[in-house]
């Protein structure tokens, strides 16, 4: 289900922008709780060093690369997408392929930006849990927007510092970085839900961006801003920052306008594979990893791979679930869950991929209260049962419904200690207990 960030709300409230409606339920205000500037010291996570680094030895056996087992430190780029990757992507790669064996990171959309109850003393995971997320989710809306004329007092400009400043600060804390695209369509550059486009301009705006359409050069221009930001993120040594990219996200569904009932298989997958050709050959970015992120419409192998590029373009093996997890879907629900993402979790040991979730979340507010054991019971048992292989899971951002809502718990919420439970799982992982992704072991 499509979600808006706190950031494209802001952006709506000021005029500055357009915005539809999703293919998900809204809720009722909820009067917003206090919200404490920590958590108590008895529940938070334990603090582990960031710089340590903790050991990511593959499994040995004499499998053959079907079981996803001969994968090592040297043949990692037989695997990827860019051979020509940096070290620091290659050893992400590399690491969180092992890492998903016995590991999950935990991470949220827009960490550093959008809050619960408006504060914005730290994110909202660390006031929780003491520890800032795993994994910072950011977007390249406002980055390639039609407004953003790159001057200091541009409102969007200004946005595209927020985004490359917080993913900069996220990677020197040893966290990972991953960018989705709701980018606009190409008639108007003003929307990118349907439900804002006329019958016409929703059943040609994909094709026109094909190789050979009349928007194909349009779309060249919308990559040259993103090569441009990828190859300008730079850690304090002068190396590139390894961020994995998930363009054209919940494809499978019909909301935005790329969906399935906007393209045929074989037209996705072109673009998809250009997108990729046309960064990685075209301008020289090689610190991305691609990721592929359909939402939880496939439950069977040959539905996943329906829309697949192919394995020469894809790196990660997404899914986004938010349906299944849904107030009152109950077990019944997570046991969907779980089995939709094992799809993805056995390709990608078939494969050598990673797989991930790529966004969930229960949003609290108004009539939606807290699940019992939403956290730390039916998500948990969603991404570890049956011995699957998850590298993280993503949650939304907090803040919607004028920072009343939340998909992650400050302190004084009733649901906080589910989610400390949970993040002290001797599997999950949050910034404060990372080992060392960028270097290999």
């Amino acid at each position: 289900m499509p979600k808006i960030s706190v950031l494209l709300c802001v952006a709506i409230s000021l005029g500055l922008i357009g915005c539809g409606g999703g293919g998900g339920g809204g809720s009722s205000p909820a009067p917003a709780p206090d919200v404490k500037s920590s958590a108590s010291s008895s529940s938070s996570v334990s603090s582990v060093s960031s710089s340590s680094s903790s050991s990511l030895v593959a499994s040995s056996s004499s499998s053959s690369k079907a079981t996803g087992a001969s994968l090592t430190k040297d043949n990692v780029m037989d695997y990827m997408v860019d051979s020509n990757a940096t070290a620091e992507t290659r050893a992400l790669f590399y690491n969180l392929k092992v890492l998903s064996k016995t590991k999950f990171v935990i991470g949220q959309q827009d960490a550093f930006n959008a809050f619960y109850a408006g504060d914005s003393s730290m994110s909202d995971i660390k006031k929780t849990t003491g520890s800032d997320p795993g994994l910072l989710g950011s977007d390249f809306i406002f980055i390639t927007d039609i407004q953003n004329d790159g001057t200091s007092g541009n409102w969007f400009y200004q946005q595209e510092q927020k985004v490359t400043k917080d993913i900069k600060d996220a990677y020197a804390k040893g966290m990972i970085n991953i960018m989705s695209w709701h980018v606009r369509e190409p008639y108007h550059d003003k929307v990118f839900y349907v439900s804002d486009m006329t019958a016409t301009e929703k059943s040609s705006a994909f094709k026109s961006i094909m190789p050979g359409g009349a928007n194909h050069e349009w779309y060249k221009k919308k990559l040259d801003k993103v090569a441009s930001v990828f190859n300008s993120l730079k850690g304090a040594k002068g190396e590139s920052i390894p961020v994995i990219f998930r363009p054209f996200h919940e494809y499978d569904g019909s909301w935005f306008w790329w969906g399935a009932d906007f393209c045929t298989p074989d037209e996705f997958k072109m673009v998809y594979r250009f997108t990729v050709e046309y960064l990685r050959d075209t301008k020289g970015v090689h610190n991305v990893i691609y990721a592929l992120g359909p939402d939880n419409s496939y439950d069977t192998r040959d539905k996943y791979l329906s829309r697949y590029p192919g394995d020469d373009y894809v790196d990660l093996l997404g899914m986004d679930n938010y349906w299944d997890l849904r107030k009152d879907a109950g077990q019944t629900g997570a046991d969907l869950a779980h089995k939709k993402l094992k799809v993805i979790s056995d390709l990608a040991i078939e494969k050598t991929k990673i797989a991930a979730m790529t966004e969930t979340g229960y949003e609290v507010g108004g009539s939606n209260t807290p699940v019992t054991g939403w956290f730390s019971n039916y998500l948990y048992n969603v991404l570890t049962k049956d011995d699957l292989e998850i590298a993280f899971v993503m949650f939304w951002g907090n803040g919607g419904n004028s920072g009343a809502n939340y998909y992650v718990p400050a302190p004084s919420a009733s649901n906080a200690q589910d989610f400390i439970d949970f993040a002290n799982k001797t599997d999950a992982l949050l910034q404060s207990k990372l080992p060392s992704l960028y270097a290999m072991p």
